[in-house]
């Protein structure tokens, strides 16, 4: 809360006494891909189906002398709809990060950060029940803040270690809830773990027209299993076609202590989850 109402405080000082934009730097990318399939007396079968997905990136940041002021805001929905199934989701993301340094050394500087992630909608896992969802907006929902050093040896990568940071992970649904899901103890809305995190990032054209944007984001709970760590991996590919259209692949790793998957023998174990989305259509770069 403290450090939400700092950068509110800094954003209204900057917008008061500096209206040189030259200091801030903006881009951000939209996109839509969409495929269709449709069959008729078809031999060799199959099953006609309408896909669709909408993305959008946008980054922001400021720097002046020592000041550094980064934000990264990230949102993905897809459908896909078939003849069999219906209407099934595909893709669904909300990321927001803020981070804020003052540099004490040439590529150091102090930080302190706040991220948000979550989804819009109702998500299921289909090969068990299409009617009973196990997560949805804020279910999970996590917020992270905290304060350590970001270094910054090359333009295209940060890593960012912050030895003091607070993870609360939300399950605002009370059937899930109920359910113990995420970690959270029956009947209660809030899982809260103070730990260690460490983020790297880097962003680079590394051919003509190809970018790739990865994010490896590690996390350690001090009080409970601290050598279990909790793994976030993402990858972005953009392979540019032409000014409109560009071939995407994101990819997505996952690995949390608190998330459990049930066995045959009806145990619960964590798993590592892997999300791979490829698409090609439209994309507007701003």
């Amino acid at each position: 809360m403290l450090f939400g109402v700092g950068l509110l405080l800094l954003s209204a000082s900057l917008t008061a006494q500096e209206r040189d934009t030259s200091y801030w730097k903006g881009q951000g990318t939209f996109g839509i891909n969409l495929s269709q399939v449709s069959l008729t007396n078809w031999a060799a079968g199959g099953d006609g189906s309408v896909a669709g997905d909408v993305s959008a990136t946008y980054s922001l940041d400021y720097k002046r002398d020592k000041q550094l002021w980064q934000n990264r805001l990230e949102l993905s929905y897809g459908l896909n709809n078939t003849q069999t199934n219906g209407t099934r989701k595909t893709n669904d993301k909300i990321y927001l990060n803020s981070m804020y340094g003052y540099q004490l050394a040439e590529q150091w500087y102090l930080t302190a950060f706040i991220n948000y992630q979550s989804q819009f909608d109702k998500g299921y896992d289909y090969k068990v029940s299409g009617t009973d969802f196990i997560s949805r907006f804020m279910s999970p929902g996590y917020l992270s803040t905290g304060l350590g050093a970001t270094w910054t040896p090359r333009p295209w990568f940060t890593a960012t270690l912050s030895p003091a940071s607070w993870r609360g992970t939300f399950v605002m649904s009370d059937y899930l809830s109920a359910k113990g899901a995420f970690g959270v103890t029956p009947g209660e809305h809030l899982l809260s773990e103070f730990g260690s995190n460490l983020t790297m990032e880097a962003k680079t054209e590394f051919l003509p027209n190809m970018t790739v944007y990865t994010r490896l984001a590690l996390f350690s709970n001090y009080l409970d299993k601290p050598q279990n760590v909790d793994v976030r991996w993402d990858t972005q590919l953009t392979m540019k076609i032409n000014d409109w259209f560009s071939a995407n692949l994101n990819l997505n790793m996952i690995y949390d202590d608190d998330v459990k998957f049930e066995r045959a023998d009806g145990s619960r174990i964590a798993r590592l989850q892997f999300k791979e989305v490829l698409g090609v259509g439209f994309m507007a770069t701003f």
